[in-house]
């Protein structure tokens, strides 16, 4: 070597040639049968989930719906029983202080309390034509009179024995239509009746004595019968 240097061979430090590149694909991976299964029961369990959620709402929103419903109906039925029962207690009021009726002095000058909401119409004059005394009451106004026409209260004061004007009803006693039944007001005893005296008439009426005539009070109907049983114990005549 000259002068000291060193000489290297052209290739002595050259870069050894790298390997080829290798390219190396990924083969697809294959889904087992089990694999298959289980992701399809587990997509079937959550469909079956959502649908058993959304019956289950439903469900809930109708019962809740029912349950308001019910709950709506019986306050609704609730307030109209409230309304019902105020206006009958309003009525009842409305019917005091009670008047008086006061019959013809020839025929035992008989009298009772009848409510104040109430109109009278007395039939026909005894005091100068005689004859049969007869006179309706009914609440606000007294309907034109017909035999099939029914009246609140309906007097009658007959010129006949009592067992006469009874024996008019022995016939619907007997087949059942009218029950009797004694009753004593204000110490004086007479006959009750009660049941169907026509076919328009079904009701209940008293029966009592006064002198030679016998007085019969009657209620056509058994809407007035609570009215009824309250006028006839305030009942009073001349014996």
């Amino acid at each position: 070597m000259d002068n000291g240097q060193n000489m290297y061979s052209p290739g002595q430090f050259a870069q050894p040639t790298p390997p080829p590149v290798q390219t190396v694909y990924a083969r697809p991976r294959k889904f087992s049968t089990l694999s298959v299964t289980i992701i399809a029961v587990l997509a079937l369990l959550f469909i079956g989930a959502g649908v058993l959620s959304f019956w289950l709402y439903s469900n809930y929103v109708d019962q809740k719906t029912d349950v308001q419903g019910r709950v709506d109906t019986a306050v609704n039925d609730a307030t109209k029983k409230q309304a019902d029962n105020d206006a009958a207690k309003f009525l009842e009021r409305d019917k005091e202080p009670n008047r008086t009726f006061v019959g013809p002095d020839d025929y035992g000058r008989v009298t009772f309390d009848y409510p104040k909401t109430w109109s009278v119409y007395v039939a026909n004059d005894v005091e100068q034509s005689g004859g049969t005394y007869k006179s309706y009451l009914n609440p606000v106004y007294v309907p034109p009179v017909s035999n099939n026409q029914q009246f609140a209260i309906e007097v009658t004061i007959q010129s006949i024995e009592t067992d006469s004007a009874l024996n008019v009803y022995s016939s619907l006693v007997k087949n059942g239509k009218l029950k009797t039944s004694p009753i004593t007001i204000n110490g004086v005893q007479g006959t009750r009746l009660d049941g169907q005296f026509n076919n328009d008439i079904v009701g209940s009426a008293v029966v009592f004595k006064i002198r030679d005539k016998t007085l019969t009070v009657r209620t056509d109907a058994q809407t007035f019968v609570k009215d009824f049983n309250k006028l006839i114990k305030t009942i009073k005549f001349n014996q």
